[in-house]
């Protein structure tokens, strides 16, 4: 890999942040006090910051219902990400979008999304307005396992190919869909292995790695930015929470779950294939920065005002 020191930090820097984010998350809402259903992303930290840190400023990524990690990923502020979620007046969307519709259209987040498999046609939107105004930008969907099923994910996919678009398609496959294994829900076994129907290029790639995924979307970011067409990547990882907040987990034991923690942690995988030149204090000082950002984070949601009750329908409609 080409990434300098400073790089890998910053990448670390913002997988530790996705984790203590979610961490915390996992505790507030216990307290009741977060309107709306949280989905955590706790466990795939390395495919979104894999594949967004070749991403430029003005690329575009269209996320899912667990979207708390492509947006940290993509840059959004996470103390503007915290108050949405505590449904607060200065929250990145005013306080009415909550958990499952993040969206800042500066970072280059265009939403997260509460349906499922709703991302790639939006993702495509993006690309095809980049290569309409030949802008050299690249847009990049996120989906899960499960809303590969979809027939809106489809229909984009031979949309891209169709159209040549700068898009490349990820699926995060969590081998979960809610509580579905992809092993039983998807009729041939293999998600990357669809892509070849529609004449897509594809990849498979351990998502608990980072570096295999940043290698992974180098190359398929490159294409699309070259302007030769869209790319497919199937990031295998585990989350390590319910599918929400809530759910009892039934479909694994306790055991299967630790398992995963100890074995499978994007964050630990880094830090054994970090170059040496990176000391382990240097990562650990990185994860109590962030876990005192968001002490800093929570303690500003709590302190802030709801939205006014006057600007309920502002937002709603747009006047062309």
């Amino acid at each position: 890999m080409n990434l300098t020191k400073t790089q890998l930090l910053e990448a670390y820097d913002r997988m530790s942040k996705i984790r203590a984010f979610e961490d915390r998350l996992h505790t507030e809402n216990a307290t009741g006090d977060i309107p709306g259903f949280i989905h955590l992303y706790a466990g795939e930290e390395a495919i979104a910051v894999g594949v967004c840190e070749n991403l430029a400023p003005e690329d575009h990524i269209a996320s899912t219902h667990r979207g708390h990690g492509h947006s940290i990923a993509k840059g959004c502020d996470v103390r503007g990400m915290m108050l949405e979620i505590f449904g607060r007046r200065d929250g990145l969307c005013r306080g009415k979008g909550g958990s499952m519709h993040i969206a800042d259209l500066s970072a280059g987040m265009l939403g997260a999304n509460g349906v499922v498999g709703g991302g790639p046609g939006i993702a495509c939107g993006a690309a095809l307005t980049a290569k309409y105004h030949r802008s050299g930008r690249v847009a990049v969907s996120f989906t899960g396992d499960g809303g590969s099923n979809q027939g809106t994910v489809l229909e984009a996919m031979n949309m891209a190919v169709v159209l040549q678009l700068p898009v490349v398609f990820v699926i995060e496959n969590n081998h979960m869909g809610e509580a579905t294994s992809p092993d039983y829900s998807v009729g041939s076994g293999d998600i990357a292995g669809r892509a070849a129907g529609f004449g897509l290029p594809a990849e498979k790639v351990d998502g608990t790695d980072f570096f295999a995924v940043h290698e992974a979307a180098r190359r398929a970011v490159e294409r699309a930015r070259a302007g030769e067409g869209p790319s497919f990547i199937e990031a295998e990882a585990w989350r390590f929470y319910g599918h929400f907040e809530g759910d009892p987990g039934l479909y694994r034991t306790p055991e299967q779950v630790e398992e995963l923690r100890e074995n499978h942690d994007p964050l630990r995988i880094f830090r054994d294939k970090a170059p040496s030149s990176i000391g382990a204090g240097e990562l650990d000082a990185i994860d109590e920065a962030n876990e005192a950002l968001i002490d800093e984070c929570v303690a500003a949601a709590r302190a802030a005002q709801w939205p006014p009750l006057d600007s309920v329908l502002d937002d709603v409609y747009v006047s062309y």
